[in-house]
């Protein structure tokens, strides 16, 4: 029995010694300061296809986490693929995770600079010899910032991943229409002012977070692009992939994308919700997968990413 022990320990250290060296740590060095992500080369010996996975909204960063949730959504399809010969690099984004600048804050964000830092790191990816393709594949809002990216620098496709279809703006009055009437009136008010490129000062209270003066510059750069218009400027194959009990993006969404671009391909996966987890129509249920960092990914999420990518 002790013998069985030992030869069991043996393969666990050993496995996980050939995992990690399948990671890699790199970064892109800036003035002030690095862009860091983290690589996992599926195959030592011959090429593979390799998926740059933007990670969401927020301070959100390379895995899938951020302060309010913890659920290792992108570290968990990046290991996923890794099993498919699929190699993988997911980031942080400037100012979130280990991507750290000196003399830059919140407030100094705007979408056209993650923009920016996405074709760095598409460039880095094409002077690999150890990939065949380069796949783009951004979730939430890395699904706007990736499709702008591939519009500036060629890749072989594109995927979205619970990407909006709608403006931002309009998402978020969708969003904050159940507020109490005065509070929503103020709130749609404050977002016609940023779409207009106008900042708002003087917010207070359950608007403040959202709204905050540090992130107004963002949000108007953000506010300008239309998904679905800049989808429809992409050359490369699409794919489009949504959940159907997803909290923030509809399945809607994902068909006005489909809309302007008919000849990109669309998945539609029941029970998935926005961290590509799978769980029923309960809400609060839901909620509480944002939390669950071991909690597996829908079942039929990779092998959507997998034949798409299997098919270019």
């Amino acid at each position: 029995m002790l013998v069985k022990h030992l030869i069991l320990l043996i393969f666990l250290i050993c496995s996980a010694n050939i995992y990690g060296q399948n990671e890699e740590l790199w970064q892109i060095n800036l003035q002030h300061g690095k862009l860091k992500g983290s690589l996992i080369c599926a195959d030592t010996i011959n090429q593979t296809p390799v998926i740059l996975l933007i990670p969401g909204s927020g301070p959100t960063d390379r895995n899938g986490n951020n302060a309010t949730m913890t659920n290792n959504a992108i570290k968990l399809l990046a290991d996923s693929l890794m099993h498919y010969k699929i190699s993988s690099l997911r980031i942080d984004k400037r100012l979130v995770g280990q991507s750290q600048f000196n003399n830059l804050s919140e407030k100094d964000l705007i979408i056209e600079r993650y923009v920016q830092d996405l074709i760095l790191w598409i460039k880095k990816l094409k002077n690999d010899p150890r990939f065949s393709k380069i796949i783009v594949a951004g979730h939430s809002q890395g699904a706007l910032t990736g499709m702008l990216a591939v519009q500036k620098i060629p890749v072989d496709a594109y995927i979205s991943i619970s990407g909006a279809g709608r403006p931002i703006g309009e998402i978020l009055r969708s969003q904050l229409k159940e507020l109490v009437p005065t509070v929503k009136q103020k709130a749609y008010s404050i977002i016609d002012s940023l779409e207009n490129g106008q900042q708002v000062l003087g917010i207070s209270g359950p608007l403040y977070m959202i709204f905050r003066p540090s992130v107004q510059k963002f949000l108007i750069s953000w506010m300008k692009y239309d998904p679905g218009k800049e989808l429809a400027k992409l050359s490369v194959p699409v794919l489009i992939v949504q959940g159907t009990t997803d909290l923030q993006i509809t399945v809607n969404d994902a068909k006005r994308l489909k809309k302007y671009k008919p000849e990109s391909k669309l998945v539609i996966i029941e029970k998935m919700n926005h961290v590509l987890k799978e769980v029923e129509s309960d809400r609060q249920e839901n909620l509480q997968t944002y939390h669950q960092p071991y909690r597996a990914l829908h079942p039929k999420l990779v092998g959507a990413l997998v034949d798409f990518i299997k098919g270019l």
